[in-house]
């Protein structure tokens, strides 16, 4: 197959925008600024529980409790969280924090796990967020440490990043050798960043390398999406794709969906390409058709009626991603207009209908679902605590990405 963006993009149908996006939800920054400076408040009051430590990836009885930095690939989600607490605040409480926090991340490159792809989400919303906003040299070099790592699980043949497991020792497991995960795709930007910090223009080529594999395999006709895929690493041979948090193999898992979006939006961007966002909008618009009325999706667009568990951190994922789609696509382009209208109608149906009660919790959002196939749901989830956060902020600030 033809593996130019514009072709690829091109294979993929497009439902359009649901007519229910047109006009704009009857709220502005007054209504969303509070609920920002509600979270604000929330993350400063598990600041000094987690000041060196991390909140687990998700909930017990919407309780987090600590975890280390060894290892895992959710850690860097709470110092996003306080990085943007102090962008919002300026309050160097929060700044401490994180650079605190970021000594973690030094020390898990020398000493902890790096064997996978979730370097990007690791190092993005730690190190690079930490130069962004403070322009310390030190947090730089650590972000690119990391994209040195990330690299390093490149399998030329097929052209991906290998998602999981170790790509030098094969016979620990076999079925994670040369599989990517539609998750990757928010791991690209660290190595659309490094070349721009480094002027190595290496990085950005793995990363479009590895969109347009994912373009090509992860992304189906209809503009759904398989959680995982895995191809030959010798010969780039295609195998197969497979689920492995969603409900079934042809499925279409709601987070995984929201991840693309969202990924797709950024390596418009970062790459200068149409065609991604045109792809983007595609993955948007399937996603947008099978949402609930109150703009949250199930886990899975494929469960069955019965079950009716939500995932709100694939919806604040998808918020994110709608406002950055918005944002790549012509000025004159309609539905630029309706993605922000589809953005600000999910935070809204967030922070009035999911928002944790404090008295009972320590996280933001209620009703996430990390792993409904093995009973991890209906907590909160530390990604979409973050992602919540970074939508309002998106909504109510000027605010420069840290992705």
């Amino acid at each position: 197959m033809p593996r130019a963006p514009s072709v690829l993009a091109a294979a993929v149908a497009d439902e359009g925008v649901p007519e229910r996006y047109a006009e704009r939800p009857a709220l502005d920054r007054s209504d969303l600024g509070p609920r920002l400076s509600d979270a604000v408040d929330r993350i400063d009051d598990n600041v000094d529980q987690f000041y060196d430590q991390f909140p687990g990836p998700s909930s017990e009885d919407l309780v987090y409790q600590p975890t280390d930095n060894m290892d895992g690939w959710t850690t860097s989600f709470w110092t996003g969280q306080c990085w943007l607490a102090h962008e919002v605040t300026g309050r160097e409480r929060f700044r401490d924090a994180a650079e605190t926090q970021l000594r973690t991340f030094e020390r898990r490159l020398e000493e902890g796990s790096v064997t996978t792809h979730d370097l990007g989400f690791l190092y993005t919303l730690s190190a690079v967020a930490g130069y962004e906003v403070t322009g310390d040299d030190r947090h730089r070099e650590t972000a690119v440490a990391a994209a040195d790592h990330l690299i390093d699980r490149f399998w030329d043949a097929p052209g991906l990043i290998q998602a999981w497991g170790d790509p030098d020792r094969p016979e620990e497991d076999e079925w994670v050798h040369g599989r990517m995960i539609v998750d990757t795709m928010m791991n690209l930007p660290l190595l659309f960043w490094a070349s721009e910090a480094t002027g190595e223009d290496a990085y950005a080529a793995i990363a479009e390398t590895h969109a347009r594999t994912n373009a090509e395999h992860v992304v189906r006709p209809d503009g759904s999406t398989f959680h995982t895929f895995q191809c030959d690493v010798e010969s780039g041979e295609p195998l197969g794709g497979e689920t492995h948090q969603g409900y079934a193999n042809d499925s279409c898992w709601a987070r995984g969906q929201a991840w693309a979006v969202y990924g797709y939006a950024l390596a418009a961007e970062y790459a200068n390409e149409s065609a991604y966002a045109d792809l983007a909008a595609k993955l948007a618009n399937y996603y947008l058709h099978r949402v609930e009325a109150d703009h949250v999706p199930r886990w899975d667009f494929d469960a069955p009626d019965d079950d009716e568990m939500r995932d709100t951190s694939a919806a604040a994922i998808a918020a994110c991603g709608l406002v950055q789609l918005a944002s790549v696509l012509p000025a004159a382009d309609d539905r630029a207009d309706r993605y922000r209208n589809a953005a600000l109608a999910m935070l809204d149906s967030l922070g009035e209908h999911y928002a944790a009660d404090p008295e009972r919790s320590n996280g933001l959002l209620t009703d996430a679902a990390y792993n409904r196939g093995e009973g991890d749901y209906d907590e909160c989830c530390i990604w979409g605590d973050y992602f919540y956060v970074e939508g309002l902020v998106r909504a109510t600030e000027s605010w420069r990405r840290y992705w």
